[in-house]
């Protein structure tokens, strides 16, 4: 059984009955989750955090989705910094660390699929990354 991080749009897009997402996010975890474990990170973690009045009551959410845990470690932080310092070459205009940089990361450096609707830098910076996508499959 490999390990796919579930991105937040994902996510969201469940959580929330996204109009045009819903059918696509649900039948994509629902038929992963039969070979795979879903799982979040951190950066997941604090994005969907907003959402919530508490933490118990996202940590309910995270349960009910069964979704497993994932930390970062360090290798994963400095290969999200030396993305991050090519897209900083290239122009690109934020000065912090993206979410997106370090969820890259994550799944390059232990070799985790990626359950996402944004390619774009996923594809740009970390091209080895194997990502599940309406763009891609």
């Amino acid at each position: 059984m490999g390990k796919i991080i579930v991105d937040t749009n994902v996510l969201v897009d469940v959580l929330q009955k996204d109009p045009v997402w819903f059918d696509w996010s649900l039948e994509q975890m629902a038929l992963r989750s039969t070979t795979d474990e879903l799982c979040i990170n951190p950066i997941v973690y604090a994005e969907l955090a907003q959402r919530y009045n508490s933490r118990e009551q996202l940590d309910r959410v995270v349960a009910t989705l069964q979704l497993g845990w994932l930390e970062l470690d360090r290798d994963t932080l400095y290969l999200a910094s030396q993305a991050f310092g090519i897209y900083r070459k290239r122009a690109g205009s934020k000065t912090n660390v993206l979410a997106d940089f370090l969820i890259g990361a994550q799944a390059l450096h232990h070799g985790f699929r990626l359950l996402t609707r944004d390619v774009s830098s996923y594809q740009t910076y970390f091209p080895g990354v194997v990502l599940i996508s309406p763009a891609v499959n």
